[in-house]
């Protein structure tokens, strides 16, 4: 038996509701990508790396993996080193005393093919998910959220530190 809720007026934004949401969202990208056999970690990399002009620094792609994702340097690496060894991210030489402090990476051809590949697959869902949610509740919660994410990180960063 499948169960379904439906929001009502009392349902107020907390960590529950906040992490259901995440997690069923989640849920259903996971089953498109697995589908094309990449995870949730390499296709978030592989999204960096798709939408940078050009190619990236590596160390810059790992950054924004690890906060992006709350995952450490050394398992942000290994996602980037799992999409080199299977094409979808290449090394970009640069040129002999270039200024880059870390090496770069770009998406490949097969990469690009695979980023966009997923996105349209998912892209139908998404709008079938947000339909008829009004534009301004849609903004509110973008807000708000980004308001939690802020704090959130800010915790994160003060319990590491």
């Amino acid at each position: 038996m499948t169960t379904t809720t439906t929001p009502t007026a009392t349902a107020f934004l907390n960590p529950r509701v906040i992490a259901l949401a995440h997690y069923a969202a989640r849920a259903v990208l996971e089953k498109v990508l697995a589908r094309h056999g990449v995870t949730f970690q390499q296709s978030v990399t592989l999204r960096l790396a798709a939408v940078a002009e050009g190619p990236v620094e590596r160390d810059r792609i790992v950054a924004d993996v690890v906060g992006a994702l709350k995952i450490d340097a050394a398992e942000a690496h290994s996602v980037v080193d799992e999409l080199v060894s299977a094409g979808l991210l290449a090394h970009h030489e640069t040129p002999h005393g270039s200024s880059h402090a870390s090496p770069q990476v770009r998406i490949t051809d097969v990469g690009r093919e695979l980023f966009e590949t997923t996105s349209a697959e998912t892209a139908p869902v998404t709008a079938r998910v947000y339909a008829g949610i009004p534009a301004e509740d849609l903004a509110v919660a973008g807000r708000v959220l980004s308001l939690i994410t802020e704090r959130a990180d800010a915790e994160l960063a003060a319990l590491a530190g």
